[in-house]
């Protein structure tokens, strides 16, 4: 039987999921304010919450210094690029390694998450003169290409995760009702592992989104995405932190868009799902 909750309970895990809530969302917070704020209110000592001057002017710098639109449209193309080409070859191989494994399953698994234990400063150099002998440096194609690989271990991982969770009796029901390989991974196992799928295209767009070491070491101008744009404000005069405030808040807006448009289908879809 399971336990009753009480009031008091349910009060209690209410107001710590606030608490905790807020916490994590308290840096974004603050630097949303910090946009709105003057140089000069930005440093104050103490530091100054929500009764200041708030002002536009940091935003209309930044949009006069920078070409924001470029760079928005090179993270969307990096991020939703990389996230795409990374499911098309991950989703095949989830597959092998779960309905067909071989006795290197596991050691294959555990080799492509070590990678992601290797610094990345290792590998900057060779990858560098590769980009220069193919000519790749500051274009969207390669960075395209290294946001796909050092995110591919962590897509091959969790399509397997959830991958093994379908019961093979299915996929074996399909084989036996003429399903050839292409229409088994299309239209059985696609559909059912949807929300799995879902969830890691949404989490590697965010990563691909946040890349900013071979994104800076990469790209000059022409391929920069918003990380770039962001690291433009630091300058050798020093931090200019209302600029640099209005600059992040610019760069996380899209992200926010996307995690609250997310969270809502999720809620409907297991509305629905409830409901049906």
């Amino acid at each position: 039987m399971a336990r009753a909750v009480t009031t008091q309970r349910k009060t209690i895990n209410t107001v710590a999921a606030w608490v905790i809530g807020l916490l994590i969302f308290f840096p974004i917070l603050w630097t949303i304010l910090t946009s709105f704020k003057t140089e000069a209110q930005a440093i104050s000592d103490p530091p100054i919450f929500l009764f200041f001057d708030w002002t536009l002017e940091n935003y209309s710098v930044v949009q006069e210094r920078s070409d924001y639109m470029r760079f928005l449209w090179n993270s969307v193309i990096l991020a939703g690029g990389s996230t795409l080409l990374g499911i098309i070859i991950a989703v095949p191989a989830a597959w092998s390694m779960a309905f067909v494994p071989s006795r290197r399953t596991k050691d294959i698994l555990l080799w492509m998450l070590s990678t992601k234990m290797l610094p990345a400063v290792g590998v900057l150099y060779p990858i560098y003169l590769l980009f220069i002998q193919f000519g790749l440096l500051d274009t969207q194609l390669g960075l395209t290409l290294v946001l796909m690989l050092i995110n591919l271990p962590i897509i091959v991982w969790m399509l397997y995760t959830y991958f093994k969770e379908i019961p093979v009796e299915i996929l074996e029901a399909s084989r036996m009702d003429g399903a050839g390989l292409r229409e088994e991974i299309l239209y059985v196992l696609t559909p059912m592992a949807l929300p799995g799928i879902a969830s890691t295209v949404l989490l590697n767009f965010i990563l691909a989104w946040n890349e900013a070491f071979w994104t800076l070491n990469l790209t000059a101008a022409q391929a920069a995405p918003l990380t770039a744009f962001i690291a433009s404000y630091s300058s050798p005069e020093g931090l200019f932190f209302a600029k640099l405030s209005a600059a992040s808040t610019m760069a996380i807006a899209p992200i926010l868009i996307l995690g609250w448009f997310s969270q809502k289908q999720l809620v409907r879809g297991l509305t629905f799902g409830a409901v049906k």
